[in-house]
């Protein structure tokens, strides 16, 4: 797999970043301001994530995602690796990450990779979002946040 950032006249993936996040609105918006990095294997795009700066040292790794034939292989964890390593590079000094509450695959992912439950923002999918979002047969109504030093 090989990782890079995308190109400004390239048009992001938009099918895989909807993936993560199923608000266009949302994820438009912080691909004008974050740094959008693209996934490849055998020339196809498989996985995208986006950088975010939010404050003076920090950056937030959003919108991790894997398209679905791919997942479960290990490239997540790549990209989470790599986010981390180009946020060190770009001088930052910590990272964070937030997932739903019910992304139980994803909190395992984020603890593996060194990150640390930080807190939770009650209610978030519900302020933000107008419909509904359930995975594994859970309603995501919290962000559970997570963050490392680098």
């Amino acid at each position: 797999m090989q990782i890079r950032k995308l190109h400004t006249h390239e048009i992001p993936p938009f099918e895989l970043l909807l993936l993560a996040d199923p608000s266009q609105k949302l994820v438009e918006e912080y691909l004008r301001r974050g740094h959008c990095y693209i996934a490849s294997l055998n020339d196809q795009i498989i996985g995208v994530y986006v950088l975010l700066p939010t404050r003076p040292d920090t950056v937030e790794l959003v919108n991790v995602a894997i398209d679905e034939k791919n997942q479960g292989r290990g490239f997540g964890k790549q990209l989470v690796k790599h986010a981390i390593q180009i946020a060190r590079e770009l001088g930052f000094k910590t990272i964070e990450v937030g997932t739903g509450n019910s992304g139980v695959g994803q909190l395992a992912l984020y603890q593996k990779c060194g990150f640390r439950i930080t807190g939770v923002d009650r209610d978030f999918f519900v302020r933000h979002y107008d419909e509904e979002i359930f995975e594994n047969g859970i309603q995501v109504v919290d962000m559970i946040r997570l963050s490392q030093d680098l």
